[in-house]
């Protein structure tokens, strides 16, 4: 029975620490996580730069896993190459050192475990505010506490009475067979709990306790570095070439980094040791965090110059993509244990709906081609063409429509709920668009194809109102996820405004022609036109609103 209890104890500590930690995670995500994965997604310029941001970022969310699912979800968007991603990768696992130096503190003499319940009290406090940022800080804020009364407790869980550990002390006296018994454990149990930080709670308690001793220690957490890599693995799954290419290297770089230190392991523990301050015998918690932070950063000093060779190896490791048929779409929602990162998944959606963006500004491009070059080469190159294009984005709509109701099932503040809705209204436009670009296309090849003449004084009236309509277009192409401030939104309506002007005064001029005398098949296919621009007008305007909803 007493061993049940002491179990049960443990893995009561265990859920209390792990809890906290994914509470303490969840809020600051919530509180600042949109901003810093946006950041992760542009701050990316070179090695260094891409270090950094991945460093800071897992810093600040307090999770490499995290990170580097984040990183594989942005590579598939292709809002990260993969040659940024290695640094980003680099920078994560730097970071997520940083969790084991907080855990360490739990061993220092004013035990913060003290202050544990005031925090989770101040934290309950927070959260009971009217502004949601309050109340995030205030989740954070709770995890923080329980992060800390759960080291307390785990600690307080573990036997000091040598006799109750005799297992694991016989374990640990089988040589260099139990430092690899150690590494496996480590692996195991890391995977296990997604999470080498809560690994590193319970290493550095036990260790604390004098339950395990310093080598074993270090085999655990060596161990542990490989079982993290579970996390990107998970998330590559069903992703990009490339995808899987950023998740290879993470697991490359872990993998490298603890064959290393397994091969020169009596050298390299002297060497944290040696950096470690304190007497061996009494900073046990220090030296764990201090091998967890050598180990990082040792690895991303030799590893980091040599990023285009690791690039070249995993490319040979992991083949391109199947070039599938270019007229079909996918925008598939990958669940994987990072479903809680909802600024990842919204991102995701933003490069899908600029896609589509691009695809239809190119659809325009060919009204612009039909009205200058009126003859049987345009119908050639660009009727099929827009028919395909069009009806790629009806399959664009369906599919990034599914992905964002799929993105509100995620955990998401009102805001991006109403940046959700903001987006769907958003693709309709765009549908709506491409169905009056491949229209317009339709008219003119029926124009060129009944040889229906018109006045060259008349087509060049069409002209400047066409362009109008393209600059709207590429007003939109260049904003597109970006809010529209008053300014903007003054000069969309002003774009719509002078859009409406010129439609009134062509279809005038058009009801002159035919009261003239002009031919009214091709004055009603030019009125056609004219209505049809204005539609694409109208579906600019639209989705200038609703990023003025942003």
């Amino acid at each position: 029975m007493a061993v049940v209890k002491v179990l049960l104890q443990f893995l009561g500590a265990l859920a209390f620490l792990l809890y906290g930690m994914k509470l303490m995670s969840d809020g600051v995500q919530k509180s600042t996580g949109e901003k810093l994965q946006r950041a992760l997604s542009v701050m990316t310029g070179n090695r260094i730069v891409a270090l950094i941001t991945g460093m800071v970022v897992t810093m600040i969310i307090q999770s490499s896993g995290a990170t580097t699912v984040m990183v594989v979800t942005f590579v598939n968007a292709g809002l990260l190459s993969l040659v940024q991603s290695v640094g980003v990768i680099f920078g994560a696992n730097i970071g997520t050192t940083i969790t084991a130096w907080i855990v360490s503190l739990s061993t220092f003499d004013f035990k913060i475990a003290a202050f544990a319940i005031p925090i989770f009290g101040l934290g309950y406090v927070f959260t009971l505010a009217k502004k949601s940022t309050y109340r995030n800080v205030g989740e954070a804020l709770m995890g923080f506490g329980m992060l800390f009364i759960g080291l307390d407790w785990l600690q307080k869980a573990i036997p000091t009475d040598p006799a109750k550990m005799m297992w694991l002390t016989n374990i640990q006296g089988w040589g260099p067979v139990s430092i690899l018994i150690g590494f496996i454990i480590g692996i195991l149990i890391t995977a296990a709990l997604h999470s080498s930080s809560a690994f590193s709670g319970i290493v550095i308690s036990l260790a604390y306790n004098n339950a395990i001793s310093w080598e074993f220690a270090a085999a655990l957490t060596l161990g542990s570095n490989i079982g993290s890599t579970i996390d990107a693995i998970l998330a590559a799954i069903g992703q990009s070439a490339d995808s899987k290419r950023s998740a290879l290297i993470h697991v490359m770089f872990n993998v490298f980094g603890t064959v290393i230190a397994l091969i020169f392991f009596g050298p390299f523990l002297n060497l944290v040791t040696m950096l470690t301050p304190g007497h061996a015998n009494s900073n046990i918690a220090i030296r764990i965090s201090m091998l967890h932070t050598v180990f990082k950063t040792l690895s991303t000093v030799v590893l980091l110059p040599l990023q285009t060779p690791i690039v070249k190896l995993s490319r040979m490791l992991i083949k391109d993509d199947e070039v599938g048929a270019s007229n079909t779409y996918k925008l598939e929602f990958v669940e994987t244990i990072g479903k809680e990162n909802s600024a990842a998944y919204i991102i995701r959606a933003e490069k899908a709906i600029a896609d589509m963006t691009d695809v239809v500004t190119g659809m325009f491009d060919r009204i612009q081609i039909g009205l200058t070059s009126r003859d049987q080469s345009f119908i050639d190159n660009h009727a099929d063409e827009s028919e395909k294009e069009e009806a790629y984005c009806d399959q664009m709509h369906e599919q990034i429509t599914h992905y964002l109701v799929k993105c509100e099932s995620l955990h998401i503040t009102e805001k991006q709920l109403n940046h959700i809705s903001s987006m769907i209204q958003i693709v309709e436009d765009l549908e709506s668009m491409s169905d009056n670009c491949y229209a317009t296309v339709m008219l003119i090849s029926k124009s060129i194809s009944k040889n229906m003449k018109y006045q060259q004084d008349d087509l060049d009236k069409m002209i400047p109102y066409v362009e109008l309509a393209r600059q709207f277009l590429q007003f939109i192409r260049i904003n597109i996820n970006k809010e529209l401030d008053d300014d903007k939104l003054s000069l969309a309506r002003e774009l719509e405004d002078q859009i409406d002007l010129f439609r009134k005064n062509l279809k005038k001029l058009a009801r002159k022609r035919l009261e003239g005398g002009a031919d009214v098949k091709a004055e009603l296919l030019y009125i056609d036109l004219v209505r049809q621009i204005e539609k694409i007008g109208d579906n600019c305007f639209s989705i200038s609103e609703s990023l003025r909803a942003l």
